[in-house]
């Protein structure tokens, strides 16, 4: 937890942002992996967490904007729960640390809200991402399931606190990079041909756990980096291959980084595999040398795409007006995901609240394939921490379609491209704070030249 300071600023921050009513902040229960006291690693909330900061299940919060109240609806641990987990702190402590002076018993908290309900007073929520939401929205203000109106000034109200990050929370961020980047190390060190995924994978979390950290998200360790979210570990690494990592690390506090490293796993890249990366780096660094308060971010990806149709022309592999092909989408063949995303407290950042509100400031997104998975386009503004991650990548069942379909074929050199299914893909990714002048990596910054990869697997 952070100071108990920040916790009364930040709520005090949100009610002045939301026109009266009850703010309700339900927390997360524990979650039975396969029966009921075998559970699934506890996870909070991660807006119940900024502005409580209990890491604590079977919790509810409630502001009461006009009577200035908080109140923090949970149980103490009973005797029985005491005899499995040890003595712990009691709960109206650990409130009274975040600054939270009221505590009731769970029972009364449905009573609590059906009398304001009653009162006529509005009971704001956030959008629902876990089923047990769901189903205390509906027991507790009669909202069934599927039928939820999450408020819009609550949630404005909170993007606009959590966007922009403080000084402890950049520290925290930062911490969750550097081990993120001893992950990634732990990668470069391990993979070869012969080992399996399975032990880069194992090695790269072990650097999390020795580190008092959790995974910020499930290890992307695999050969197969055209799959962009390929969580199969089952392959052995042969000579030849590109061994793609995507993996960060989460502090105790509950912060996260993302990292992207691809490396040759016999240690040296192949002509063709050198080429790729280098249009990929010219990517990468044109896109971290435009960021700076006031750009837009899809401006951003724009010049990225260019960028890399650019490069895949001197390849061979398109042809014609980059600009022209990135406004008709043709790119998205090697190129099918965003620049980035915010990052915070969720890896990616208050994902659950709705893109168009984080990344878009209410805008509505693109549908153009693509472009639709860019999660990030707003201006940015200082204080903001996001990804930079462009990829290229050669997926052969989106080859095949686009061919048979003759997609773009003004922009994409089929008869060369279906040479290429199977190259896999390519991406390496950063993250970055936007400041006052321009824009800070955070963490240590690992290789990102083909030669700099080649000398550290050496």
């Amino acid at each position: 937890m952070f100071k108990k300071e920040t916790y009364v600023q930040r709520r005090a921050d949100l009610k002045k942002r939301v026109e009266g009513g009850l703010l309700l902040f339900l927390g997360n229960d524990e979650t039975g992996c396969n029966y009921a006291d075998n559970t699934y690693p506890y996870r909070q909330d991660s807006t119940f967490l900024y502005f409580f900061g209990l890491p604590l299940a079977g919790l509810t919060a409630v502001m009461d904007v006009e009577e200035g109240r908080e109140t923090v609806f949970g149980d103490e641990l009973t005797m029985e729960a005491i005899v499995w987990t040890g003595a712990q702190p009691s709960l109206r402590g650990q409130c009274e640390a975040a600054g939270v002076a009221c505590v009731k018993p769970v029972a009364e908290l449905a009573p609590y809200l059906r009398e304001a309900v009653r009162q006529g007073r509005t009971v704001h929520y956030l959008p629902s991402y876990r089923p047990e939401h769901q189903l205390k929205l509906w027991r507790l203000l009669d909202v069934a399931p599927g039928a939820e109106a999450p408020s819009e000034a609550l949630v404005r109200g909170v993007v606009g606190l959590r966007n922009c990050k403080t000084a402890e929370e950049v520290e925290e961020i930062e911490r969750a990079c550097r081990v993120s980047a001893d992950m990634h190390e732990a990668m470069i060190r391990t993979v070869r041909p012969g080992v399996w995924e399975y032990e880069v994978a194992a090695a790269v979390e072990a650097v999390a756990a020795a580190n008092h950290c959790r995974l910020a998200f499930p290890t992307i360790a695999t050969v197969n980096g055209q799959t962009l979210h390929n969580h199969f570990h089952g392959n052995r690494v042969q000579r030849g291959d590109l061994f793609l990592l995507d993996a960060g690390a989460e502090t105790q506090a509950g912060y996260a980084g993302d990292l992207s490293t691809t490396v040759p796993a016999a240690g040296v890249f192949t002509a063709r595999q050198r080429d790729v990366h280098d249009v990929r780096l010219a990517c990468h660094e044109a896109s971290v040398a435009a960021l700076r308060p006031g750009v837009r971010f899809e401006e951003v990806y724009d010049l990225s795409a260019r960028i890399i149709v650019e490069g895949l022309t001197s390849l061979g592999l398109m042809r014609g007006d980059a600009v022209e092909a990135v406004a008709a989408g043709a790119h998205a063949l090697f190129y099918p995901h965003g620049l980035g995303h915010m990052m915070g407290l969720d890896v990616h950042d208050m994902e659950n609240l709705g893109e168009s509100y984080v990344g878009y400031d209410g805008q509505p997104k693109s549908r153009q394939f693509g472009r639709r998975s860019l999660r990030l386009a707003r201006r940015l503004e200082p204080g903001f921490v996001h990804t930079v991650e462009p990829g290229i990548y050669f997926i052969p069942e989106l080859i095949d379609q686009w061919y048979a379909e003759k997609r773009f074929a003004d922009f994409i050199r089929y008869d060369r491209v279906l040479a290429w299914k199977d190259f896999g893909g390519i991406r390496h990714e950063e993250d970055y704070l936007i400041t006052p002048s321009g824009a800070r990596q955070l963490g240590r910054k690992l290789p990102g030249k083909a030669e700099d990869l080649e000398r550290m697997m050496r």
